[in-house]
């Protein structure tokens, strides 16, 4: 037919792929980030409560209203920031649709929109397929820092969004207060929009703070902050988050997101609203995912790899310079078929593929499983 595609370098997802040999040899699968572990019951109880009641029909296009005022609640408690429950909050069918409607909605062909790599997979083929040109900025292994003066070079007078991603996958480091005060200066009077991906906002460790663009008030006013349900309550296939951003901006989100999908899962965002009532069920997550990440560190402290400290997220990278010096994709797919054990290789993170022999291990597993993963790790 004469087709051509929007995307013709986009395959399947190294998410897929590694989880597919991980099935398919029997491999302990510590590379899609999902927990191997269930939710909390009373969370099922609530949203069982709901279908049973009825509410199993299209909730509102914007979210129901009682987990839109919570999220303003927990945007307050967290951050000091006021956002309107009417106007300004709209729940998604997770941070992806969430990161892809704010693209549609704002890019046009020819704009430029800033990324920082290594990079969350769906973000430059949300601005590509529409139309819009991906400017690179690369953060150098192993600190992954950024480099302020060359993001300002990057800017001109195409430049429509940066993209920004904290706390950070796949690395698992966190913007500091300088970095945001730094955006803010960046974008301050321009007409940049910033996007701010922040579904792991409330896994930080060793007593740091997370630096949602929703802290400081001139950056707020341009920005979306997205987030993800299903990072904070263990329920990744939910496929529920929410997108905070000033009316002006969530006016036109919204245009595509009632296209889009329209509405989300009415009884679970019931559940989720009367669940996240306990501030503990959020507040305490940073506790429990720094136990599981330094489990995981001191279970793997006699291998031959080298951790790069994760501040943030449930993934932990680890440098192989010490075992190997293969490609980390042949890496990782020789792992996975030959020692049983499944992560994923940095290099895919990358457009150009750069490759700073390091590996992505997810601890967001059940003891046991993190033990059974470092007996492999600590004899390769």
């Amino acid at each position: 037919m004469g087709l051509e595609s929007k995307l013709p370098d986009v395959g399947t997802s190294i998410f897929a792929i590694m989880s597919g040999l991980a099935k398919e040899h029997n491999a302990i699968n510590l590379s899609q980030g999902f927990p191997d572990f269930n939710c909390d019951q009373k969370l099922l109880e609530y949203c069982q409560k709901y279908m049973n009641a009825g509410f199993n029909q299209y909730s509102p296009m914007q979210g129901v209203i009682q987990l839109r005022e919570r999220i303003a609640q927990i945007l307050e408690n967290c951050y000091g920031a006021v956002y309107s429950p009417d106007t300004e909050i709209t729940v998604t069918a997770g941070a992806t649709q969430g990161i892809y409607t704010a693209v549609s909605a704002f890019v046009r062909p020819g704009d430029e929109v800033i990324v920082f790599e290594p990079c969350y997979d769906s973000y430059i083929p949300s601005i590509l397929t529409n139309g819009g040109k991906p400017v690179k900025v690369k953060l150098i292994a192993p600190e992954f820092k950024i480099n302020w003066q060359e993001v300002r070079s990057k800017i001109n007078t195409s430049t429509k969004m940066i993209i920004i991603n904290t706390p950070h996958n796949p690395t698992g480091q966190i913007f500091s207060e300088q970095d945001m005060l730094e955006l803010e200066r960046t974008v301050k009077g321009k007409n940049i929009i910033v996007l701010s991906d922040e579904v792991y906002e409330h896994i930080i460790f060793d007593g740091g703070r997370h630096q949602s663009a929703c802290r400081f008030k001139s950056l707020a006013d341009q920005s979306f902050v997205i987030s993800s349900f299903g990072k904070t309550i263990h329920t990744t296939g939910w496929k529920l988050g929410y997108v905070a951003a000033r009316k002006e901006l969530m006016e036109e989100f919204r245009k595509v997101h009632q296209f889009l999908v329209f509405s989300v899962n009415h009884p679970f965002q019931l559940g989720i609203a009367d669940f996240l009532a306990d501030k503990a069920n959020y507040l305490e997550l940073k506790d429990f995912y720094q136990k599981k990440r330094d489990l995981f560190l001191h279970l793997t402290s006699g291998s031959r790899f080298i951790p790069v400290k994760a501040q943030g997220t449930y993934f932990q990278l680890m440098s192989y310079k010490n075992i190997s010096q293969e490609k980390d994709t042949d890496l990782a797919i020789r792992f996975t078929k030959e020692k049983g054990i499944a992560t994923v290789p940095l290099s895919v993170f990358y457009s150009d593929k750069t490759d700073p022999g390091i590996l992505r291990f997810c601890f967001a597993k059940k003891n046991e499983t993190l033990e059974k993963a470092a007996a492999i790790i600590n004899r390769l």
